[in-house]
């Protein structure tokens, strides 16, 4: 699969992070994204590609593309057996000139995210320290924000991590 990045020049690069071009076989079909604090264009050239944004909501179908504005739970990609789009993907508050973003919805979604991030699924987890270093009042909080982020609990996400990894080894 090809995928080429670029970084725009001013003024854009204040909005934008970058503008991408992806094509070719997938690998893998589809991919689970977590929340994340900025906006995503995609504009589809190829076979239409699904999408579904948590467990209780049917998967779309979209045949010229779509913009994914600030989600504050995880959704899951389903590519085609061959793929090709353009896209762009956000700064925080990139779209703000054009949407309505609050800065509660903005500051949460950052902070489960950076949260998500900094778990390494090959180490011990002590659920309640992440829950605290990440600023959560407390344990069950932090695991009522992560479902209704994710669908799932903090505990399954590891798991489906760490089943990833062992099925999926990456270099050492």
């Amino acid at each position: 699969m090809e995928y080429v990045s670029r970084v725009p020049r001013s003024p854009l690069d204040g909005l934008i992070d970058d503008l991408y071009y992806l094509e070719g076989v997938p690998p893998y079909a589809r991919l689970t994204l977590p929340p994340m604090p900025a906006a995503l264009l995609i504009v589809n050239l190829g076979a239409p590609f699904r999408i579904r944004a948590g467990t209780d909501i049917e998967t779309a179908e979209y045949a010229d593309g779509c913009v994914i504005t600030m989600p504050t739970r995880a959704f899951e990609f389903g590519y085609p057996l061959q793929t090709r789009s353009v896209g762009v993907h956000f700064k925080p508050w990139g779209l703000a000139p054009f949407l309505g973003v609050t800065p509660k919805r903005l500051a949460r979604t950052y902070r489960f995210t950076a949260t998500v991030f900094a778990i390494n699924p090959a180490e011990p987890i002590d659920l309640g320290e992440l829950a605290g270093r990440a600023g959560y009042f407390d344990q069950a909080h932090f695991g009522h924000q992560f479902r209704a982020f994710t669908g799932l609990t903090p505990t399954r996400y590891i798991e489906i991590r760490r089943r990833f990894l062992r099925e999926h080894p990456g270099p050492t």
